[in-house]
This record gives structure tokens, C-alpha cells and sequence, in this order.
């Protein structure tokens, strides 16, 4: 028992560190802007499919308002 106390605070450390994208919120923002040509509006995390992705909105140059999904380990739009 005396290795409990010392297991759940080193379980409550590693449940609070924050996750960390490979592909960062100005990256995925110019992925999907030189995909589409298309002016940013706005960038939201999110998850899809147990994945995080960055989701972008973008308004392109034919008055369309749109959304890309970029994985946020990969860099690869979805």
C-alpha cells in the first residue's frame, strides 16, 4: 500500500500535462488556406474520431464559407 500515494499523484501529473500538437494552429491555418485559396476565418480544436484535428474556416474566393479539418499529428486534411 505504501505505493499508492506515490502512483496516483504520478497518474494525476500525467493526466494534467497538456496534449501537444505536432501541427501547430498557424500551421493547420495555412495547410487548409493553400488548399482551398481561401481566407482563414476562424481555427477551433476538436476531435473527430478520437483523432484531435484543427477545424478552419475559410471563406474562398468565390463567397463560399467552408470547413477544412487537418489532422493535427499528420498535418493531412480530412
Amino acid at each position: 500500500m505504501k505505493f499508492l500515494p506515490p502512483l496516483i499523484t504520478a497518474l494525476m501529473l500525467a493526466l494534467s500535462l497538456p496534449a501537444w500538437a505536432d501541427v501547430s494552429r498557424d500551421d493547420a491555418a495555412a495547410l487548409a488556406q493553400q488548399a482551398t485559396g481561401g481566407r482563414v476565418l476562424a481555427v477551433d480544436q476538436a476531435q473527430r474520431e478520437g483523432r484531435l484535428v484543427w477545424r478552419i474556416k475559410l471563406l474562398t474566393p468565390q463567397g463560399e464559407v467552408i470547413v477544412v479539418l487537418i489532422d493535427a499529428a499528420s498535418g493531412r486534411r480530412l
